[in-house]
């Protein structure tokens, strides 16, 4: 059996507007993972409360390992993420995807991208943050029972996406908690039309259509009265150029959609200066999803 095995697993942003809990998208910011056999244990690179016995990445591999029917050894892990923490762009399920790929790889046992991407929404509970890291690019997914289901679309190359996190987190539980228990029909209705639209913008790089089709009435209206920034970067990016500004994932981390690199600077510059301490990103789609590396 293998002694050691290094894992990538790309940031990821939910919902892309109007793809509430059904899409998802890989970004090019990767989290790496090095897992190595030990005779105790060891996590390093993350904070202090991340480092015990409950870290998200171990106890995602001490599932998948006992799921291949087999016990789990103790491992040092060390941990080098550049994905903020305050939310929105999946590092919780970077760390469920990297523990059960490592959980395959210690074991022996090939590579099964349904087997992760199954028991990652089992874990996770739900499958549009795990899908596109497991898969890479533009995912549309549903669950029937214990099997996930996933479309992989690709996304056009001229696309950028500018990542902005505040200094401070939305919890998903509040995030649940605003949005309505029912919706009225004609609103149903605008949300099926818009999200058939985006998937296709998102693959032809359509600039127009990703400005009419990214418009939702689910759950943006809701959560976004729980970022206070959200409004004025909002007027700030759409100013600036970006065809669309959503929230990525229930937040607090926020998405502009560009049509080029110059859009996407330009956005950079114009919301810098907005709020205070802002972690601003230019990303790409990841194409690739999560992989091992070697090293």
């Amino acid at each position: 059996m293998a002694d050691s095995v290094h894992v990538q697993v790309p940031a990821t942003s939910a919902n892309v507007g109007v793809g509430f809990d059904c899409l998802g998208l890989a970004l090019d910011l990767e989290a790496t993972f090095h897992f190595t056999k030990s005779d105790h244990l060891e996590i390093l690179g993350c904070e202090e409360r991340f480092r015990g016995d409950d870290n998200l990445v171990l106890a995602s591999y001490r599932g998948a390992t006992r799921r291949l029917g087999l016990e789990p050894v103790p491992l040092r892990l060390v941990i080098d993420s550049p994905i903020p923490l305050s939310g929105g762009l999946g590092s919780s399920s970077a760390c469920v995807v990297a523990g059960i790929m490592a959980a395959e790889a210690l074991a022996d046992r090939p590579y099964d991208k349904k087997f992760t991407l199954d028991l990652a929404t089992r874990l996770e509970g739900h499958p549009d943050n795990v899908a596109p890291a497991v898969l890479g690019g533009l995912v549309s997914s549903f669950v029937d029972g214990t099997e996930t289901t996933s479309l992989h679309f690709p996304v056009a190359e001229n696309l950028r996406f500018v990542a902005i996190a505040p200094p401070y987190e939305v919890r998903t539980a509040d995030a649940r908690r605003v949005l309505p228990h029912e919706v009225e029909l004609s609103t149903c209705v605008w949300q099926m039309g818009r999200i058939v639209a985006l998937v296709r913008a998102l693959e032809t790089g359509d600039e127009d259509l990703i400005c009419k089709a990214a418009q939702d009435k689910l759950h943006e209206p809701y959560r976004s009265k729980l970022i206070p920034d959200y409004a004025l970067l909002r007027e700030r990016a759409l100013e600036a150029g970006a065809a669309a500004f959503v929230i990525s994932g229930s937040g607090s981390t926020m998405l502009a959609i560009c049509g080029s690199d110059s859009a996407a600077r330009d956005v950079v510059d114009a919301v810098s200066g907005a709020a205070e301490h802002l972690w601003i990103r230019i990303c790409s789609a990841n194409s690739e999803g999560a992989h091992y590396i070697e090293g």
